[in-house]
């Protein structure tokens, strides 16, 4: 058998083993478990049923990520992104109105789009990724970390809705006391290193809202369930309502969707692919073409059985430290997430509030894109800026990619600078016009 793995994932040739990948598989399985909580917890506040929407994670992410490791060979885990599941979740549904059946039926749209955009020959979805302006794809990706922290705090009340200044503290008091520990104890696990870092603040946090809740200091929010297991929920499966989709006024959101998951698996790609050193003499990532295609499954996977878009995940950079290079852990990733379809019933013992510091926490892994930024080039950094203020600020990461798409497009003709707007870029600029306007 290990000659076979050797094999067809080709270890030797990669400096690997059976032994690391499946180390390096289990590492990155560790640091993206906590979406098996949290999608289903985001996706149950637009109405998806949380058992549908736990067995509908557990799916796209074990299959997506076999997928990419055994067509792919890449050791590069997908799983639905955060982000993506706050735009499904509260722009497309609590702040558009759409059913959520309608809004899977656009997140399956979208990944048909991906698929064709990626197929071998067409390869479009890489000629519209390089014409984005680098600055606006950072604005974007900082933006939805800033709103993912937003909705987090939000969340567990420590944000609330104020007449006077718009928002404000929402007081000290024993949910505030649970979402700061929860942040302390995620950012000592982070600092230690230990694996499983999110997950161990999610279940710490719950049992202190128990004790909490025991005690009287906090309502009810804490449910424990009779039964720690039970079957597989199909009640998000196939619920896509593709007819209600067919309209003109949902072209911008699965145009959202497109990019936004665009920016996402590409950066991710790169990201991941250089640490790993999969990169062809270029710099470009090793079998882009077909990674990028299992992607676009991925997201189509996702409305097919009741989840936002399933992307590629930068946690999958902590099994390439671990030494994974080969699909095999990405493999290995995946089939770790199938055995956690059967506990849907624990998903009432998560209160918010232990989520919530999880969603802070991943909000800075992806304001770290900033550090890329040069602050002194200011046709960079506006364009940046305005679509990363964007996003929290009208709560809708469609408006951020539209003004930030905006800002850089009349910057560069005001600066004189036609001849740098490519014409994907002045179509993609037509577009999001067309978006404000719908």
């Amino acid at each position: 058998m290990k000659q076979r793995l050797d094999a067809y994932f080709e270890l030797s040739h990669l400096g690997s083993s059976v032994r690391v990948e499946v180390l390096a598989g289990l590492t990155t399985f560790l640091t993206m478990a906590y979406i098996i909580v949290v999608n289903p917890l985001i996706l149950g506040d637009a109405g998806v049923p949380l058992d549908g929407a736990l067995f509908a994670t557990v799916m796209v992410a074990a299959l997506s990520s076999i997928a990419m490791g055994l067509y792919a060979n890449l050791p590069i885990a997908l799983a639905p992104g955060m982000g993506l599941n706050a735009y499904f979740a509260y722009t497309l549904v609590l702040g558009q109105g759409l059913a959520w059946e309608t809004a899977l039926a656009a997140v399956f749209v979208s990944g048909l789009v991906f698929i064709v955009l990626s197929l071998p020959g067409v390869n479009l979805r890489e000629k519209i990724v390089r014409a984005v302006p680098p600055g606006v794809r950072i604005g974007v990706a900082a933006g939805i970390g800033l709103f993912l922290a937003l909705i987090g705090m939000v969340n567990a009340g420590v944000i609330v809705a104020s007449p006077a200044t718009v928002v404000a503290f929402g007081g000290f008091n024993p949910s505030f006391v649970l979402f700061f520990l929860g942040l302390v104890l995620a950012a000592l696990f982070l600092i230690k290193r230990i694996p499983g870092a999110l997950v161990l603040s999610i279940l710490a946090v719950s049992l202190l809202a128990l004790v909490f809740q025991t005690l009287g200091w906090v309502a009810d929010t804490v449910f424990v369930p009779e039964t720690m297991f039970a079957a597989p929920s199909l009640n998000a499966f196939l619920r896509l309502d593709l007819v209600a989709v067919m309209s003109v006024g949902l072209i911008a959101p699965i145009f959202a969707l497109l990019f936004t998951d665009m920016f996402d698996s590409i950066s991710t790609f790169v990201g991941v692919s250089k640490v790993a050193g999969l990169v062809d003499a270029e710099g470009h990532p090793k079998n882009a073409g077909k990674a990028l295609l299992i992607d676009g499954i991925s997201t189509a996977m996702s409305g097919l059985f009741g989840s936002s878009p399933g992307t590629a995940y930068i946690e999958s950079a902590a099994g390439v430290e671990q030494g994974g290079r080969s699909g095999l852990t990405a493999v290995v990733a995946g089939l770790l997430f199938l055995p956690f379809m059967f506990l849907a019933p624990l998903l009432g013992f998560i209160p918010a509030v232990a989520t919530a510091p999880v969603l802070v926490l991943v909000g800075l892994f992806m304001m770290s894109v900033l550090k890329d930024v040069d602050w002194s080039d200011y046709e960079v950094v506006v364009p940046a800026f305005v679509a990363m203020i964007a996003i929290p600020f009208t709560y809708s990461i469609t408006e951020g990619i539209v003004f930030g798409f905006l800002a850089h497009v009349v910057i560069r003709v005001l600066v004189g600078k036609w001849s740098q707007i490519s014409a994907t870029l002045w179509v993609i600029f037509a577009l999001s016009i067309a978006m404000l306007l719908l």
